[in-house]
């Protein structure tokens, strides 16, 4: 378990918003959430869902990897201690970043946890790249442009993450996997996205 704080959201969405000169409505409407939406994450009075973090990360120009970052100095390696995880509650769904802060990073990489019945959020994630999922233990299912992908204990799934996707643990027991996405975030306009 780690002793550290979770990522303030909320407040790095804000200063963020800010220094890029938007009003909450104006960051609603690139992401296509409410005001109402992003205002409540800003106060610390809602999490976002993981697709809702991938809205908000695309239409600020960050890998979603940023939100769990510290700011400290670019280094060449990185070791992350099980109990140094940066943690990210969104709900029950628990997400857990495996390193970040290399110069250049285009992988971003996560562990998840996802109890009987939660997901992914309202919606379909569309993002740059490539996605590789990796299931540890119970059962995902993927949802990938329309079609649907079961995955147990060992299994995996690589595929292009400009595809609408979603995921959800529709079975009794927890369910965890790794999560690992290969993007071009940083470098490319929030208009090259296709926004969820």
């Amino acid at each position: 378990m780690s002793d550290r704080e979770p990522p303030d959201i909320g407040s790095q969405v804000r200063a963020l918003r800010k220094q890029r000169g938007l009003s909450l409505r104006g960051l609603a409407e690139i992401c296509d959430l409410s005001p109402t939406t992003i205002s409540l994450i800003e106060r610390g009075d809602s999490s976002p869902s993981v697709a809702t973090l991938h809205r908000l990360a695309t239409a600020l120009g960050l890998p979603i990897t940023a939100f769990f970052q510290e700011p400290e100095a670019k280094v060449a390696v990185i070791l992350t201690r099980a109990r140094e995880r940066r943690r990210l509650g969104t709900g029950e769904v628990q997400i857990e970043s495996l390193g970040s802060g290399l110069k250049g990073q285009a992988m971003e990489l996560f562990a998840v946890t996802l109890p009987p019945g939660s997901g992914s959020g309202a919606g379909a994630i569309l993002h740059s790249g490539h996605e590789l999922v990796y299931c540890i233990g119970g059962e995902i299912e993927y949802q990938i442009d329309g079609k649907s992908y079961l995955l147990a204990p060992g299994d995996s799934l690589l595929f292009e993450a400009r595809l609408p996707h979603c995921w959800q643990n529709q079975g009794q027991d927890p369910a965890t996997f790794l999560l690992v996405f290969q993007s071009e975030i940083a470098r490319e306009s929030v208009e090259q996205h296709l926004l969820p």
